[in-house]
């Protein structure tokens, strides 16, 4: 048996019509997500945490811990100044949430050094907390290189990262420069690849939409099943061929009856052809059954 790829989904934050967080939408699809996955990441890029305020942040965290515990939430706390992160993961801590993560600084520029305070004072309001570097250049303007990461890493005692955007190309020298680590990709098109460069597995937002295809493919790849492997990772290539805007994981939850397509930010809806092709494959997700405790057998990290 070989390491199955750990997926946490990067859910969406669902609103009503209004544009308010709606609640029951979201706790319906926390619960489903877990059911399927081995965890939720909340208030991510996905989730559009720069058009939350930290109350709904916040309550959308506890909602997450109460639907999926604290074991498989990962609550993003990240904000463009340490002490707005340091402020929402002591709220996290309080909350039970066990494991945060945190984008890198963002809007204006930054030195290595002032990369490393900043994380480390993250560090100091969470002390006993797994804490996730999150790195998306193409987000935030800051590259990090494996080396500053590593040094990051140690200084503020990092369970890992998040790598997206170009990051997540660089993984393997991360996994080099800071041995040990667990790194998640935000490239979730191929977890075989993610594996293969030392990877931890995926922090996935299209899984959000399209659970069973990911939990299905996982299972395949611990059990080196090559048949399963191939089968499955053709129907993620077509729905990675879809694009991974929140707007088209919106319709297709949408389709899925999980909730509605308001957004707060820009997210790219999808037009007439792409809502015709999610629908597609939306309706194919019935064909596809997830073995029975697949997610349950895994270890824990």
């Amino acid at each position: 048996m070989s390491p199955a790829p750990l997926v946490f989904s990067a859910v969406p934050t669902l609103f009503s019509s209004d544009g308010e967080v709606d609640t029951g939408a979201n706790r319906t699809l926390y619960k489903f997500v877990a059911g399927l996955l081995d965890g939720l990441l909340v208030a991510g890029t996905t989730g559009e945490f720069p058009a939350l305020d930290d109350a709904e942040r916040l309550a959308l965290i506890e909602l997450a811990l109460a639907e999926a515990g604290p074991d498989r939430v990962i609550a993003h706390v990240g904000a463009p100044d340490a002490r707005h992160s340091a402020r929402l993961a002591r709220a996290a801590a309080a909350l039970g949430a066990t494991r945060i993560a945190a984008i890198t600084p963002y809007y204006l520029p930054v030195r290595p050094d002032e990369l490393i305070a900043h994380f480390g004072r993250i560090r100091e309001a969470a002390a006993d907390l797994e804490l996730y570097a999150y790195i998306f250049p193409e987000r935030t303007g800051v590259r990090v290189s494996s080396d500053v990461f590593a040094a990051m890493a140690s200084a503020a005692g990092l369970a890992g990262a998040k790598l997206s955007g170009s990051a997540a190309g660089d993984l393997a020298a991360y996994a080099a420069a800071a041995p040990g680590l667990r790194l998640f990709s935000g490239d979730d098109s191929d977890p075989a690849a993610t594996m293969r460069a030392g990877g931890a597995g995926l922090i996935s937002g299209r899984s959000s939409a399209y659970p069973e295809v990911y939990a299905a493919l996982s299972f395949a790849l611990g059990a080196a099943d090559a048949f399963a492997v191939a089968r499955y990772q053709l129907v993620l290539d077509r729905i990675v061929a879809l694009g991974a805007s929140i707007g088209r994981l919106k319709y297709a939850l949408q389709l899925r009856g999980l909730g509605g397509t308001t957004a707060r930010m820009t997210v790219d809806p999808p037009d007439a052809s792409l809502s015709a092709a999610i629908a597609a494959e939306v309706a194919a997700l019935l064909s596809i059954r997830c073995e029975p405790g697949a997610r349950v057998a895994r270890p824990v990290f």
